[in-house]
Parts: C-alpha cells; structure tokens; sequence
C-alpha cells in the first residue's frame, strides 16, 4: 500500500491544535491565521481518511485516531527540534566525558582547555577527577587519563608523557636540606605507592634503610597542599606544579628525579570513538607532543 504524503505543516498543526484542543490557540503559537490552521488539519484528515477531532462549539475534542497520531508525533517533533539544537558553528554538538587523575586535571589540562574549547565549540567536555581508580564502563566515561604503565585490562592506551618525580617543599624548609641524605631526618610525605621514596633514594645514591615516616596520601594535589602548610616534604612530579614553583612557593631542592611511570590516554575497547572523541585525541596528542618536546629543549 503506497501512504499518503503528510505534509509537515499539516502535521505541525495537527499537533499543536491537539495540545490546545484549540485551532485559535494553535494559529496563534505557528504565527498562522485561524483558518490556515483548520484548513491544514482537514487536508490531513482527509489524506489519512479519518477524522482527528470533533469540532465542538466551544473548542475540540480529539479522537481515538488523533489520539494514537498524537504521541508519535511529539517525540519525533522532540527529536527533530533536540538535533537541531546540537548544530552549532555548522556543526552538530556532542559531549564527550573524560576522567583524569586530579593532579593532571589541576595541574596540567586545565590551563589547556580554553585552546580546545575556542577551536572545537562544538565539542562540550564534561571533566571528572579522580586518584587514578576508575571504572570507565560504570562512569560512563569516553576517556580516562592514568598514570602508570598503560597496562589496563580491556582498553587501548596512549602514552602522553612521563612525569618523574622529585622533592618538592617550602623555601625555608629546602634551606637546611644540603645533600639528599638530609632527607633522611625530614618528614617524607608520600602516595599509596610506598616504592616511589625508595626510588628516588636509589638514583639519589643515599641507602635508606629505615622505615619512612610520614603521611600517605591518595592524590599528589592533597600531598602538595600538605607540604605547602609545612607539614614535609613531597614527592611529586615537578612538571604537575609549574605556579608553585615559578612563585616560589615551593621549591625543588634536588634536581635528582626518579621515572615511576607516564600519564595515558585511555579508552575501552568496546567504546568506538565517535567525531568529538576524535577531535579530543587529537588536540590532546598534539598538546603532549608539544610538552615532550619543550622539556627535551630545557
């Protein structure tokens, strides 16, 4: 059976009129005359071949058929008017969710975004933080930027760049802190990662037998707030930091720095990547390509 071309406007009116069970107030929301209005809808009524109203003398009455026409008509009106609404800039708007690690949040893509946002408007970032302990498929997220080795089951992985760490403490406290064997007498604040002291004492070249002391802390940004209130020292990534060392604010009293891992741009294999994911990798790869090279110039 062939069906009836259905003339948008007709359609338009039709549902309009529904929603006011009214052909005057139906003109008056599709700036239209009263009778262009109730003219459409009888050419619709008369393709369908059924009437979708009782006209009434005080207004209408749909019908059973109008009833059914009714709902489907709304969503995809819905659906119409919320695609359109996502064109921007020629365009069509999308959301793409990203996760990332607070340190790398705060301390390196925030003073970033408003390049991607000015050159991708079209792109809106929904950020997330978190201590590098994610669920992508729970968070519903497109990406997750980690820290460690890239080995994470079911996703592909990009490396970023690496963020060795380094001691970072006030300028008063860095004084008294000659040789990296001063550390020793200090307190050491560190990450659930208990092997990262260990580490930096290895390339420093100081044996440190004795058990640490000091606080544990999940995220480099509680660690750096801790050793800005003098509560020790930090090891953290200097590169993370950049304000509160060019303030001086804090300082990094040893130029000595240990590789515990790098930062990744992550993705589930079950996630394809739609236009906007590609747009945000992309600018992200290019902006990690810039920051290896600079510190490979200093």
């Amino acid at each position: 059976m062939v069906r009836p071309y259905l003339p948008l406007n007709a359609l338009r009116a039709f549902e309009a009129s529904a929603r006011h069970l009214s052909f005057t107030r139906a003109a008056i929301e599709l700036c239209v005359t009263q009778a262009a209005v109730s003219q459409q809808v009888k050419q619709l009524e008369d393709r369908l071949g059924t009437a979708l109203f009782k006209r009434l003398p005080r207004g209408l009455m749909i019908t059973e058929e109008g009833e059914a026409l009714l709902p489907v008509l709304r969503e995809s009106f819905d659906r119409i008017a919320g695609t359109l609404d996502r064109f921007e800039h020629g365009h069509l708007s999308e959301v793409v969710k990203v996760g990332a690690v607070g340190t790398f949040a705060v301390g390196w893509l925030l003073p970033r975004l408003g390049d991607f946002a000015r050159r991708f408007p079209f792109v809106e970032l929904r950020l997330s933080t978190n201590n590098n302990r994610v669920d992508m498929a729970a968070e519903g997220l497109d990406f997750a930027i980690r820290f460690g080795n890239g080995a994470w089951h079911s996703t592909e992985a990009e490396e970023l760049f690496e963020a060795p760490l380094s001691p970072l403490c006030l300028p008063q406290l860095a004084a008294r802190l000659k040789v990296p064997d001063d550390l020793l007498g200090e307190t050491l604040l560190r990450s659930y990662r208990a092997s990262e002291w260990a580490s930096w004492f290895t390339a420093a070249g100081v044996a440190a037998s004795a058990p640490l002391k000091g606080m544990v802390f999940d995220t480099s940004l509680a660690m750096i707030e801790a050793a800005q209130q003098g509560a020790g020292v930090a090891l953290a990534p200097p590169r993370m930091f950049p304000r509160l060392l060019t303030s001086g604010q804090l300082v990094q009293p040893f130029a000595i720095e240990t590789g515990m891992g790098s930062y990744w741009l992550t993705r589930l294999k079950s996630r394809p990547p739609t236009t906007g994911m590609r747009l945000f990798q992309d600018w992200l790869m290019e902006m990690a390509s810039g920051e290896a090279l600079g510190r490979k110039g200093c």
